[in-house]
């Protein structure tokens, strides 16, 4: 394992990041690292719905992140993930939802440090690949930077070598997913004072980033960066951040979508509708001329029956497809 291999990374986000998402991202950047939507370790274990892990080859490396609390369960579903092929396993510390809270999992799992430890041993032992955790800076009024030394502490002791840190703590009670995401203060200090105190861990830090710039600065005190809704309203930052990061050329916006076509059609014809596909190219020519034209006839059109690759090339101008 190399320090590198999280260098770049795309957020796990709920109802977003599906195998469809993932295969475009991958598209856009031939190195970051991608990370399914939570899965719950009771869907794959006691629900038995293996469905859940299905994805391509071209999206390696994908990571598959787990939520739960029981450390028997989860190591069973990280064993089911790893058979899979998945290169990490992805614990969920850090989601505030109180559909997770009722399950005992996500954030709320940081005031009970050693129960995660537990469940991070217990899914050390049952696969190969890394076992990586998800958290947030502090959750409620544990708001002191000696809880996270603790919490890190106790994750560095479970064998934890990855630490995904989203720069804000959580409030469980009060405010809603989407608010936890943007009203508590980022932090990105505390994130860079857990790197410098233990130096032997993989630091990566979520929140709020959105350019190159922000990357880069971010990438001088901690070991990787994690791009979450920029990634995804503005999926072109990808191919920024892989062009600067990696010294790849920029690929054209219109060469992207034409790469998606012999996996649109084979999708198609395996019966997905084209909706639950392009969505997620809503936003590739963000800040481009033409864009609201392209969102507009994606979202009009991709719903109506037999909707297929035409209406996305139908989307691009007509200098986009000769191109």
């Amino acid at each position: 394992m190399q320090n590198d291999d999280w260098r770049l990374t795309v957020a796990p986000m709920m109802d977003w990041t599906d195998r469809h998402c993932r295969y475009f991202h991958r598209l856009l950047s031939p190195h970051a690292r991608l990370y399914t939507e939570m899965v719950t370790s009771a869907a794959l274990v006691r629900g038995k719905q293996l469905r859940l892990l299905e994805h391509s080859q071209q999206e390696h490396p994908v990571a598959l992140q787990l939520g739960g609390s029981e450390p028997q369960e989860l190591a069973i579903a990280a064993r089911y993930g790893a058979d899979a092929g998945y290169d990490e396993i992805n614990l969920n510390v850090g989601c505030p939802s109180d559909r997770v809270q009722s399950g005992r999992f996500g954030a709320c799992l940081m005031r009970e440090p050693a129960l995660v430890g537990d469940c991070v041993k217990a899914m050390r032992d049952a696969v190969d690949v890394p076992v990586t955790v998800k958290c947030r800076i502090g959750v409620d009024d544990q708001d002191d930077y000696a809880d996270l030394q603790h919490f890190t502490e106790t994750m560095l002791a479970a064998g934890v070598e990855v630490l995904v840190v989203h720069a804000r703590k959580a409030w469980l009670q009060g405010l809603s997913p989407k608010e936890n995401r943007e009203i508590p203060p980022l932090d990105y200090e505390r994130v860079y004072r857990l790197k410098r105190e233990f130096p032997e861990l993989v630091v990566v830090i979520n929140g709020g980033i959105t350019t190159v710039e922000q990357v880069q600065a971010h990438l001088a005190q901690v070991d990787g960066v994690m791009l979450g809704r920029a990634a995804y309203h503005d999926p072109y930052v990808l191919a920024r951040v892989e062009a600067a990061l990696y010294g790849e050329p920029l690929p054209g916006r219109d060469d992207v979508l034409l790469h998606m076509r012999p996996y649109i059609e084979a999708e198609l014809a395996r019966g997905t509708a084209l909706k639950h596909i392009s969505r997620h190219l809503l936003g590739l020519y963000q800040g481009e001329p033409g864009a609201r034209g392209f969102r507009r006839q994606l979202s009009e059109g991709a719903h109506l029956p037999g909707a297929g690759w035409g209406l996305i090339e139908q989307a691009m101008t007509p200098s986009r497809v000769a191109a």
